[in-house]
């Protein structure tokens, strides 16, 4: 399995399994068993999915030693501050039956509970426990704010990433940061596939839309994480490493952003107030926050994701 060297010099795949609303009890099981035994090593779930013990259950079944697996997991929106961040992490641990994570990320944005739980996570890293730490869903000021207030600079950005919605100013700024872009929903929920443009990609290249979408996210170094419960779909998403997207394609497809997100806006008054007040007459923050702000209003809500 090809990984990428985050910003700590932990490796982690380049493509693993997402288990966004899998069932326990059998169904998360079974995908996590069969994307193992079919070359997958990462899997990425969440204190929100309600699934982690599942997703214990389902390597277990695999038989493949933990050692060998690339386990993230992130801290719910109920779970954050600095205490309970702490024990919800030790409840993370259990469910997954495991004695460390591989990547632990804050899963939503929430201001100063963020920056509590950030201070909880980089305590929990430095005491080998976590082997990198990392957000989700962070804008640039997001990640910005967060600066001012930490240690480490997060190994990972998991964010929304598809054809319809690739952000590229985040893209270039956490690459200048050396934070690792992951992309959860990159087949926009089924919808990505049934694009014209890139069915007629998919047709050249005598691949599916979904091989040719993944593919796509890939050659832009970005991990992916897509989901599925179907052995031939997971099978399909993880053999995309046997071909090359031409230039031109590329471009294509990335024209095909519409800055259209699949979720409605997270962002917090009281959050966006604290970021005005500590950054103050920062002219580039006021832009990207009224840019963001004018965003939602533009496209307005959207089918929620946990």
């Amino acid at each position: 399995m090809l990984t990428v060297k985050l910003n700590n010099g932990v490796e982690m795949p380049f493509i693993g399994l997402g288990v966004f609303r899998l069932d326990e009890n059998g169904e998360v099981e079974k995908a996590v068993a069969s994307a193992i035994k079919n070359g997958y090593r990462m899997i990425d779930t969440a204190y929100m999915y309600h699934n982690e013990a599942g997703v214990a259950r389902g390597i277990q079944m695999s038989g493949v030693p933990r050692s060998e697996m690339f386990i993230t997991s992130k801290i719910g929106n109920d779970q954050q501050g600095y205490e309970s961040a702490k024990e919800a992490f030790y409840q993370t641990l259990k469910d997954l039956k495991t004695d460390y994570l591989d990547l632990y990320l804050i899963h939503w944005p929430l201001g100063k509970k963020t920056l509590e739980t950030w201070k909880a996570m980089e305590e929990l890293y430095e005491e080998g426990l976590i082997r990198a730490i990392g957000v989700s869903n962070f804008q640039i000021y997001h990640l910005k704010f967060l600066f001012s207030n930490c240690r480490i600079v997060p190994a990972v950005n998991q964010v929304e990433f598809h054809p319809f919605h690739w952000p590229a100013e985040l893209y270039d700024f956490c690459r200048e940061k050396g934070i690792q872009l992951a992309a959860w929903s990159p087949l926009m929920i089924g919808k990505a596939v049934k694009i014209p443009e890139i069915k007629k990609i998919a047709r050249v290249y005598q691949k599916t839309p979904a091989q040719i979408i993944l593919r796509w996210i890939h050659q832009k170094r970005v991990v992916i994480i897509p989901k599925s419960s179907s052995t031939n779909r997971i099978i399909e998403n993880v053999s995309i490493f046997g071909f090359v997207l031409e230039n031109e394609d590329m471009t294509k497809i990335e024209a095909l952003n519409k800055n259209e997100s699949l979720v409605d806006g997270r962002d917090r008054i009281i959050y966006l107030l604290e970021m005005l007040w500590k950054l103050k007459f920062n002219k580039t923050i006021y832009r990207l926050l009224f840019s963001a702000i004018y965003s939602r209003f533009t496209f307005g809500l959207k089918s929620k994701r946990a």
